[in-house]
């Protein structure tokens, strides 16, 4: 299988809130495992946690790859080809 063009572009962008999920953070809410969106650095939680911001992130802003915010993890997952790189 190809990868996807979302996962061939290249992007190294700073995380907006290198402390944890932006939005637990601003409501005092949990996270299990933290996710940046490689478009403008925003950084979401999983859909193992409670808020799923990451994935609501994506269908917000239409930005297609998260890369794990997690430390030795470097996988990417494209949500509009649901593929993994």
């Amino acid at each position: 299988m190809a990868t996807c063009e979302h996962l061939s572009r290249p992007g190294d962008v700073d995380a907006l809130t290198p402390d944890g999920c932006e939005e637990c953070l601003a409501s005092g809410g949990r996270w299990v495992h933290l996710r940046r969106c490689l478009e403008c650095g925003h950084v979401g939680c999983c859909d193992s946690s409670p808020g799923k911001h990451a994935t609501q992130h994506f269908h917000s802003s239409g930005h297609p790859v998260i890369q794990s915010y997690e430390p030795g993890e470097e996988w990417r997952w494209c949500f509009v080809d649901n593929q993994m790189a």
